[in-house]
């Protein structure tokens, strides 16, 4: 396993839908678990492929206490969302040093496909939530900063800027 360096921001991959997976393979799953390995590194609650330059559409998300129940998918949708919205601060390696709080629904279902390459539903609720939407995000060419308005979102990458520059 190895921790994967990461896609700076304006990097055109993070805003490129990722393609979707055909199959679990043995490729998949060395993928998931560098990814695995990175996410833990950072630490941070979730990982998408395109993250670390890699367009598939693969997401790990791990939001317990004592980690290794991280959740592998491929080709993640959300089927159904609550009404009800949470609020989070979120974050990401990609535009390091900045975050913002976003509202996203407090409960989803998602269809993926499994470690096994099963078709799979489940129910996530609360930080796990936020963190499959987020990721769900990556994977189709979008980032946590466009839920912002675009005053906010230019004020967060220009702050993110600042910090680069400094080093």
């Amino acid at each position: 396993m190895t921790v994967r360096p990461f896609v700076p921001w304006p990097d055109k991959r993070l805003r490129t839908p990722a393609e979707p997976v055909a199959a679990v393979t043995e490729t998949v799953r060395m993928i998931w678990d560098d990814m695995v390995e990175t996410m833990d590194a950072m630490p941070g609650y979730g990982l998408a492929a395109p993250q670390i330059g890699i367009m598939m559409r693969l997401a790990v998300v791990d939001c317990s206490d004592k980690r290794g129940q991280a959740v592998k998918m491929a080709n993640p949708e959300v089927l159904h969302a609550s009404v009800q919205m949470r609020r989070h601060e979120e974050a990401s390696p990609n535009l390091p040093g900045v975050s913002a709080a976003i509202d996203r629904p407090r409960a989803v279902t998602v269809r993926f496909l499994n470690e096994a390459g099963e078709v799979e539903d489940r129910d996530f609720v609360g930080l796990w939530a936020t963190s499959v939407q987020h990721q769900i995000d990556h994977l189709n060419g979008r980032m946590y900063l466009d839920h912002l308005s675009p005053l906010k979102r230019k004020m967060l990458v220009a702050k993110a800027e600042k910090l680069k520059k400094r080093g």
